[in-house]
Order: structure tokens, then C-alpha cells, then sequence
């Protein structure tokens, strides 16, 4: 049987912590907290867990990862995020893979609860998101935001039954405050990057998310909250754009 590393990043997850802790029972041989110099309870809450805490200056998401993932005793490594916790047929899915592993990078969905309704459309599930994985077969992406674990050439992905679940946003609030971030950190990389946002982008790309997620993907079946989501979803394509080519005008400017 494989051994098994559970890593997590953390930063004032004090809420979140002992939810996904406990809900890794029996997977874990090791879990490995890297966190971002809290100043809540949240290493002392995974001290009590007998979590190895590592603490690192939060670099973006995906060098995050890629050091906590270095930082493992172990080559399988189950990533998670602190507000992430796994059901039980995903932990029995995992234990399978454990005794028996046919991949060597996995994929499993993952279910969102947002303001207390779980989300089911507006393209927020079935979010397949790779999370397990041989350290030694891949590596994060080291972008700010939307960090992905990409594989190596010849390898290919297994799909976990059941759900990860995604305790996100309780208000609407929390979710407006993580677009202000997100579309910060994204519209910086994407000047970095040298890329730049057109006005037909930033007229049009708002109103086909909107319309992709709420028909397409079928937001409305969400109720009330599927369409907070879908239009929040077009805001945010809007606010990374804008400040895109704000930014990228600014860095110009600069230059000359």
C-alpha cells in the first residue's frame, strides 16, 4: 500500500481547518500544514491533529503548492485547500487507489456551497480538479491565481468517485472581496506576461460568460443564488479585463 501525504496552504483558516482535518480519517499517513504566518488559531488547531506545520511567506498559489508539495515525506500527495473536505465515497475511492493505483495523477469533482446552497450548474460543478497525484509525475504551475497541476507528457488522469466539497463563500460579500483579489492578481500576471485586453474583450467577454453559465450550463436551475453567481461571474471576467488593459497602458507609459 502507497503512503500518503495530505498537504494544505493555509492562512487564518481557523473556520475551515478542523472540518477538513477530521475529514481526512484514514487516508492520511501524514499530513503537512504550510502556512502563511496566521495570526488566528489555525496552526494551533493543526498541531492538535499532529499536522507537521511548516510556516512560508505566501508566494502565489502555485509556488505555494509546489513547496508544500516538496515538503512531504511522501511521493503521493492528496493537495487540499483548507475550506476543501472529502466525502466519504471519495475517501473510500482514495484508499482503493491507496492498495491498488492504476494512474498516477487523479481527478475528482468537486462540490460548492455557496451562502449555504450546494451548487450544482452555473459551471461550478462538477469542477474537476486535480488533487492526487505521484509528486515525481508533474508539477503546480506556478501562476498567482488559478494554479493547475500539470502532467507529465505521457501520463494520463484517473477519475475518483465522489465529491470533494467546497465550503466557499457564506456572503456575497466574501465573494465580491475574492473577485477584487483574484482579477488583481490575474490582470498583473496576464502584463507580466505582456498580454493586453481589447475593448471588443472587455464589451462582449462579460455578457458570454453571463449567458454561457446561466444557459448553457444551466445556472437557473441554481435558483436565486445560480443567478448571483453567473452574474458575479461576469463581473469578475469584466474587472480582470479592465485592469488588464489599464495596467498594461500604465506599464507602457512607463516605458516610454
Amino acid at each position: 500500500m502507497i503512503q500518503l501525504s495530505i498537504v494544505i496552504i493555509t492562512f487564518n483558516e481557523e473556520k475551515n481547518l478542523d472540518r477538513c482535518i477530521i475529514s481526512l480519517k484514514d487516508v492520511a499517513d501524514e499530513i503537512v500544514v504550510v502556512d502563511s504566518f496566521s495570526t488566528d488559531n489555525t496552526v494551533a488547531i493543526a498541531q492538535s491533529y499532529n499536522a507537521r506545520v511548516v510556516s512560508k511567506e505566501f508566494m502565489g498559489y502555485g509556488e505555494q503548492k509546489n513547496f508544500a508539495t516538496s515538503q512531504a515525506s511522501n511521493d503521493w500527495i492528496l493537495s487540499l485547500d483548507a475550506d476543501e473536505a472529502l466525502t466519504p465515497e471519495l475517501r473510500q475511492s482514495i484508499m482503493k487507489v491507496k492498495k491498488d493505483p492504476k494512474f498516477n495523477v487523479y481527478e475528482m469533482a468537486r462540490l460548492t456551497k455557496y451562502c449555504g446552497q450546494w451548487i450544482r450548474h452555473s459551471g461550478w460543478y462538477p469542477d474537476r480538479q486535480t488533487r492526487l497525484y505521484n509528486r515525481t509525475k508533474g508539477r503546480w504551475i506556478e501562476r498567482k491565481v488559478h494554479e493547475y497541476w500539470e502532467l507529465d507528457a505521457e501520463e494520463k488522469k484517473g477519475l475518483l468517485d465522489g465529491d470533494m466539497l467546497h465550503y466557499s463563500y457564506s456572503s456575497v460579500s466574501e465573494h465580491l472581496q475574492k473577485i477584487e483579489k483574484y482579477s488583481e492578481l490575474g490582470a498583473r500576471e496576464a502584463v507580466l506576461n505582456n498580454k493586453d485586453a481589447t475593448i471588443f474583450k472587455m464589451l462582449f467577454s462579460p455578457t458570454w460568460h453571463f449567458f454561457h453559465e446561466y444557459i448553457v450550463r444551466r445556472g437557473f436551475l441554481d435558483g436565486f443564488y445560480g443567478y448571483m453567481i453567473c452574474k458575479l461571474s461576469a463581473y469578475a471576467a469584466f474587472s480582470k479585463i479592465t485592469k488588464t488593459r489599464l495596467y498594461y497602458r500604465q506599464q507602457k507609459q512607463l516605458g516610454n
